[in-house]
């Protein structure tokens, strides 16, 4: 049985919170992003120990570290050479925190990912030694912000890239906010089943002027929650699923806060809104069915 998960920032910057409402709804883990107005590899030794004493006073562990690493400009040796050390530190962080996962991506999109094909393969070669002798995992999460933006350039990705240290976060809304995206499930999600390691959860719809939009959790009708949390079930997946509501109640989040999502103007009213989502995930999950 998977596991539910929040993106901490997606509920509030301050931690204790974050981890008190997860509580409440029997949430056993945390994804952190922004805590504390601070990106993940910001985070001080003093903080991360804090972090880990709220943790392990409410008995939860934490499913990925959410980095926003190589969201950057591929080609610029600064840039590169920076999220490096990005992945550095926030190796250090997961291993303080219990995880040995981190977020990933594929540059900012500048055009089609096929007339860049090689340098992201490259980019990511000193990356998979780093991992390999660290023993970590970086999950790539697909974006339209990014060159690698749907499940089916993502699925030659990892064919392409071949290996085990690079796998695959699967985030269905975000087939919905592609500009070439397939149906998120099932066709979206069978391209992403070989090489998942990592679910987010958020619901998203296109209106009629054809711009994407996140709505409540089960609310969109368009991507199939039910049977897309049942798929999991079926298929063994024992991984964690981390709610990312990108939903408010009283207002569309800018496209720059969902493309660089952290701080205290992004988790305004996140609490509210990610309370909404939990509840409908939870009726959604009590129907079903337990191989």
């Amino acid at each position: 049985m998977f596991k539910l998960s929040v993106i901490s920032d997606e509920i509030s910057q301050d931690f204790q919170r974050v981890v008190d409402v997860c509580r409440e709804y029997g949430v056993p883990m945390v994804e952190p992003r922004s805590v504390w107005e601070k990106p993940p590899q910001a985070l001080t030794d003093d903080d991360v120990r804090r972090m880990r004493r709220i943790l392990d006073e409410a008995e939860m562990n934490v499913a990925c570290l959410a980095s926003p690493f190589f969201k950057c400009d591929l080609g610029n040796e600064e840039h590169y050479r920076e999220h490096v050390g990005l992945l550095r530190r926030c190796i250090e962080i997961g291993r303080a925190l219990g995880t040995n996962l981190i977020r990933g991506f594929t540059f900012w999109k500048t055009g089609p990912a096929s007339a860049v094909w090689q340098q992201l393969l490259d980019a990511y070669e000193e990356p998979i030694a780093i991992l390999e002798t660290e023993d970590f995992y970086i999950g790539v999460e697909n974006e339209s912000s990014t060159h690698i933006a749907t499940a089916a350039e993502a699925e030659l990705f990892y064919k392409d890239l071949d290996s085990d240290r690079v796998r695959a976060i699967w985030d269905p809304a975000n087939e919905v906010y592609a500009e070439d995206g397939e149906l998120p499930f099932p066709t979206a999600f069978e391209r992403m089943k070989p090489n998942l390691i990592h679910v987010h959860l958020k619901d998203a719809v296109r209106d009629e002027s054809g711009e994407a939009r996140c709505v409540p959790i089960g609310d969109g009708g368009y991507i199939d929650f039910p049977g897309q949390l049942q798929a999991l079930l079926d298929m063994g997946y024992e991984g964690a699923c981390s709610l990312e509501t990108h939903w408010r109640p009283a207002q569309q989040l800018d496209e720059e806060l969902l493309s660089r999502p952290g701080g205290a103007q992004f988790s305004a009213l996140g609490e509210e809104a990610s309370r909404i989502c939990l509840d409908n995930l939870k009726r959604i999950i009590a129907g079903l069915r337990v191989p």
